[in-house]
């Protein structure tokens, strides 16, 4: 059994209308004692016995399919969308899992097959805000919904193969907003978002994404540590309204060589400020490669009191943004986060295709995984 202990909840952020009902909100939520999902045990035991892997990136294949604009609308032989928009949809990847699920199937099950414990779900702009710049912010949570279930059946599908367990992480990304800073330089006070908006947009992804059966929730690619706290804060209001609680993923991203989030924070901060959700695991993704990665992600696991993960890009962007870093280079790199005991789990962001999957698996099989000081 897990209990919130959510009335030391940092609220700090939220404005003075939303803060009250948040608190009250946190009030009720402190009855609430929310029992585990069912397969938790199941992958805390995995992860004390070996390094889990974590799927590659589902853009880098999505554009390796040269899709045009009637494909993403559903006439390219997939199923037409139920929600009907004017909006061009070309580059809305998210709604691929309604036009074309089959190949977005075949996508998690290529991953599944290359080595991958974990998949993400299609899902990383799910949400009534990303959605908004294509028109379907109605069409929010029969996204997260479906995309779940098509992850789901694509491990079935590598399960029944090989019988190796495997699962589904509810991939909630940063959203194309920020709530810490202004984008407006000469209105620095200005906030395109507030707290309480990006609380319901996540929770109603993170609903559908619970209610298509995910295994686990991750918090992905967070670059405002204060949009990180409104997706935690709607993680546990979804996990008690299903009376479980899922395993919750949290991982940060670093912008740039200041080794900081775009909000400014180091991984020590970042750890410190979300250390309070009790997360399943903890780490870093996108924006570096493996090696420039590798000291953040060593300070992260040096602080964190959970399972750690990590899943850089293959290598930086060229010119023509496309990565150019082989499977063998992005796995020889990786392994070293493996073999210095910094990583539980490990995966591919922007660039990583089932073959760097693949090599990264076979990679850090011989290193046992890091330990979780108490």
């Amino acid at each position: 059994m897990f209990f919130i202990d959510i009335m030391n909840f940092p609220f700090g952020g939220g404005c003075d209308t939303c803060a009250p009902r948040l608190r009250q909100g946190a009030q009720a939520m402190q009855l609430f004692t929310i029992p585990r999902h069912p397969r938790h045990a199941q992958i805390e035991t995995l992860l004390r016995e070996r390094i889990l892997i974590l799927d590659g990136a589902m853009g880098t294949q999505i554009q390796s399919l040269g899709l045009a604009e009637e494909d993403y609308a559903g006439h390219g032989g997939g199923c037409a969308c139920a929600h009907h928009t004017d909006h061009p949809q070309k580059g809305n990847n998210d709604l691929l899992i309604l036009t074309q699920p089959k190949a977005v199937e075949d996508i998690h099950f290529a991953f599944a097959m290359a080595g991958a414990d974990i998949v993400e779900t299609n899902t990383f702009s799910s949400t009534f805000i990303a959605q908004a710049d294509y028109g379907l912010e109605k069409a929010v949570f029969d996204l997260n919904y479906k995309g779940a279930q098509i992850a789901r059946a694509a491990m079935d599908r590598a399960t029944e193969i090989d019988g190796k367990p495997r699962f589904v992480a509810g991939a909630v990304g940063p959203t194309n907003r920020t709530a810490s800073m202004s984008p407006d330089v000469n209105d620095p006070g200005y906030r395109a978002v507030s707290f309480d908006e990006l609380r319901r947009a996540y929770g109603e992804q993170i609903r559908g994404l619970v209610a298509g059966g995910s295994d686990l929730i991750l918090i992905e690619t967070i670059f405002d540590t204060l949009n990180a706290k409104a997706a935690i804060f709607a993680a546990l209001e979804a996990f008690a309204e299903a009376g479980q609680r899922l395993p919750l993923m949290i991982s940060g991203t670093i912008t740039d060589a200041s080794g900081r989030t775009l909000s400014g924070q180091t991984p020590t901060a970042f750890w410190h400020s979300v250390a309070h959700s009790r997360p399943f695991t903890v780490g870093l993704n996108c924006a570096l490669g493996a090696a420039a990665m590798r000291p953040h992600m060593a300070e992260m696991a040096g602080v964190a009191n959970t399972f750690t993960c990590a899943y850089p890009n293959a290598g930086l962007p060229n010119a023509f943004g496309q990565y150019d870093e082989t499977p063998d280079q992005t796995a020889t790199q990786v392994a070293e986060f493996a073999r210095d005991g910094l990583v539980n789990i490990v995966g591919g962001c922007c660039g990583t295709t089932p073959d760097h999957i693949a090599a990264i698996a076979e990679a850090v099989a011989s290193f046992p995984p890091r330990v979780v000081q108490a």
